[in-house]
């Protein structure tokens, strides 16, 4: 974690220091009010949906489907729901620290006006993420399609908001390769799903623990606090606590409150030691020269492609190339694209080089100095410091 980010949140749990990892009973958009300004690291929000439902819907076998039909799903227009939406999404934009993030959930009937209140406060989308639900109610009416997805906006506070994005970590969990914008999970069923004193479901609308695994993993980092306005039993805070982020939950229904503090008890975080983020993006730039300062490689050194074509390493760290249109000079990236001729290419792994047994990419070089840099900078602290 850079030490900027550790500073933020820091700040982040003094100035909420009372509202830290608990639940605060209360209106969403008044409880937000008193969250101190600019200090969430990331929002999380599953609001009303505003389902409009007229009549009862039942099975083919005439049993009830237990919908959404609470009182706080309840408005009397979309005049109404707007103006709710409004005030709690303000109240959110002002706790959000300026390179914060905000996750807002919804199904066809409210999504849209999320989004474009969004829009109209400043917020700067990033995505819209399909989750595609692998076990979805059946339309039982035959007049629809089945609604087999909800969807989530991803949006920075604004245009300049330098939001986390754990880019590489989120390909990791994806088999390396790069993590889409439709998510194929499954509804929150079996054990996972939580039960009332009367064994009856505890929400109507509880969110899988693998959806917010996957949102808290790409957009915030160990240490972050995590708010969730609409609270409901828990998710967002169960799954912010076993991966070592802090959280706020904000939440008015007693008997959500009941059951989302006896989940929480539960939980135990995961060991510091694994719940770290990796990013390419965050660690020290080394250009390809310092490999000639620092000894890695010499002038003359010949650099080879998996083609076996040759380029020769200058003392100034170009590479010269010699082809059958003349010579070509340039950085390790633009001789790579040149001899492929392609419009871009990443010389650190394009280019090999032989260690007298194999040869093997520069870009292991690049990190051997770059651990030795990064190892003689912490050595040299003193101990109980803190690296700037």
């Amino acid at each position: 974690m850079s030490s900027q980010k550790s500073k933020k949140s820091t700040s982040t749990k003094k100035a909420n220091a009372k509202i830290v990892n608990s639940i605060v009973k209360g209106d969403s958009i008044e409880s937000l009010r008193k969250v101190e300004k600019g200090s969430i690291d990331m929002i999380f929000a599953d609001p009303p949906y505003n389902l409009q439902l007229g009549g009862d819907l039942h099975r083919p076998n005439n049993t009830k489907v237990d919908a959404c039909d609470d009182h706080w799903d309840q408005f009397d227009s979309y005049k109404a729901y707007d103006e709710f939406t409004r005030g709690w999404l303000s109240a959110a934009r002002d706790a959000l620290h300026d390179d914060g993030s905000i996750w807002v959930i919804g199904s066809y009937h409210n999504i849209f006006r999320l989004g474009a209140i969004l829009q109209d406060l400043g917020f700067w989308i990033l995505n819209d993420v399909i989750w595609r639900k692998t076990n979805p109610m059946p339309n039982f009416r035959g007049k629809r399609f089945t609604n087999a997805h909800e969807t989530m906006i991803w949006a920075a506070k604004s245009e300049k908001s330098k939001y986390t994005f754990n880019y590489d970590s989120m390909k990791f969990l994806n088999e390396d390769l790069q993590m889409r914008s439709d998510w194929f999970i499954p509804l929150c069923t079996g054990n996972e799903r939580l039960k009332n004193d009367n064994g009856e479901k505890a929400h109507p609308t509880q969110k899988p623990e693998a959806l917010l695994h996957r949102v808290i993993l790409a957009s915030t980092k160990p240490g972050d606090v995590v708010l969730d306005p609409f609270f409901g039993t828990g998710t967002t805070g169960a799954v912010a606590k076993k991966m070592g982020r802090d959280y706020i939950g904000i939440e008015r229904e007693d008997e959500y409150i009941k059951v989302a503090e006896k989940r929480l008890k539960s939980i135990t975080p995961c060991s510091e030691d694994t719940i770290s983020t990796y990013s390419k993006r965050e660690q020290m730039r080394i250009p390809f020269g310092w490999l000639l300062e620092h000894g890695y490689l010499e002038p003359g050194a010949e650099l080879i492609d998996t083609k076996g074509r040759v380029a020769q390493v200058h003392a100034d760290g170009s590479l010269v190339a010699r082809t059958k249109e003349g010579e070509h000079r340039g950085s390790i990236h633009k001789i790579g694209a040149t001899l492929q001729n392609a419009p871009s290419c990443n010389g650190w792994t394009y280019w090999h080089y032989h260690n007298g047994r194999e040869l093997v990419p520069i870009d292991n070089l690049r990190q051997s100095l770059r651990m030795k840099i990064e190892g003689d900078k912490a050595s040299s602290i003193p101990s109980g410091a803190t690296v700037q």
